[in-house]
């Protein structure tokens, strides 16, 4: 998509973005959903894995014939985000000497990733979208999309998220930053190319923010204090929740890139919609379009507050509950709450330009 010169100053010299599609494209591209993935997320929402794709779709339901975003009615687009390793160009990818990116690949941040997604946008024709969604860093992206195209969103979900990181965010991220740069074999960041992956830094940085995705009460419920089975924590061995993070740190280690991991957290720590605008109320002024903020009750990474915050920057609305005893992750389990939160999304669009028109 050639240059691209970013927030910080930096630019890369060329950007490639990985999408995926699903229905189609009316005549007027009125009909366009843009979906934006979480932290360790891509563009495969929905659909089984397979070559080039060792995952299933991560928000399986919410896209298809019938479903709460049709694809009789709606072309549904998703990108791999900026900084991505899963075909976006990203820390992993060639810079032009031939080498990989690594220490090299500059800070961006989410705004950098919604002018990209922008230009994506555009090669594709769509002057607006019907509605953005997403959640996670995903909503991250939603907000920014209001924030910097007011005019190019006619409908915005903002799932677990926020518009503006918060010192609690941000300090579980450094965490997780320095359990991956303090593995030798990180190598600063110039690993790619070295014939080693930092997987023990990775896996360890999966567990903390895993821990974070989670209530406490569902762990415990869950877990409490047993030992994995055939395994007694009294001669060294796992409790059951230790080994239920060992488990999500390899299923993480052998999907995802470690240099990408810390480029994303980064981004999301200085995110910020109000940032350069005046705040966050003055970020959302030039917004006519819907706003829906909707928050996971037990989410205490992205709790209830944050969501009260951009409802209470917006001057209108209130934010609309997913109840869930899983946490963070309750806006990827909870499918169906998060499916008719959707809908809402697209009905009241479809209302007011109703209203419009008359």
């Amino acid at each position: 998509m050639g240059a691209q010169t970013l927030e910080s100053g930096e630019s890369l010299p060329d950007v490639t973005v990985a999408v995926q599609t699903w229905g189609r494209l009316n005549a007027d591209a009125s009909n366009a959903v843009l979906i934006e993935h979480a932290l360790t997320g891509d563009a495969h929402v929905v659909g089984p894995s397979g070559p080039g794709q060792p995952t299933a779709g991560w928000w399986p339901g919410l896209i298809g014939p019938g479903c709460a975003i049709d694809t009789a009615r709606y072309f549904v687009v998703a990108t791999n985000v900026l900084g991505g390793c899963r075909g976006t160009t990203g820390p992993g990818s060639l810079a032009p000497d031939g080498r990989p990116w690594g220490s090299r690949f500059p800070n961006i941040s989410v705004r950098d990733q919604v002018a990209v997604e922008a230009q994506v946008a555009d090669l594709l024709g769509i002057t607006s979208w019907r509605l953005v969604v997403g959640g996670s860093m995903g909503g991250m992206r939603v907000a920014e999309w209001v924030a910097s195209y007011p005019t190019r969103v006619r409908s915005a979900a903002v799932v677990a998220s926020t518009g503006a990181a918060s010192a609690d965010q941000i300090a579980w991220g450094q965490a997780q930053i320095l359990a991956i740069s303090h593995d030798p074999d990180y190598r600063g960041g110039d690993y790619y190319d070295q014939g080693v992956v930092p997987a023990h830094g990775l896996g360890l940085a999966r567990r903390i923010a895993h821990t974070t995705y989670r209530s406490a009460s569902e762990l415990e419920d869950r877990f409490g204090r047993d030992g994995q089975d055939g395994e007694n924590p009294l001669r060294g061995g796992r409790f059951g929740v230790e080994s239920y993070l060992d488990h999500h740190a390899a299923k993480l280690v052998g999907r995802f890139d470690a240099g990408t991991y810390v480029t994303l957290t980064r981004s999301m720590s200085t995110h910020d919609i109000g940032r350069g605008r005046g705040g966050l109320a003055a970020a959302l002024r030039p917004y006519t379009g819907d706003l829906h903020v909707i928050a996971v009750d037990s989410d205490r990474l992205f709790p209830v507050e944050l969501s009260e915050q951009l409802v209470r920057a917006r001057g209108s609305g209130s934010v609309q509950l997913i109840h869930s005893d899983y946490g963070h992750d309750g806006f990827l389990i909870e499918i169906d709450q998060v499916a008719a939160a959707v809908d809402r999304a697209l009905s009241s669009g479809t209302a007011r330009e109703a209203r419009h028109v008359r």
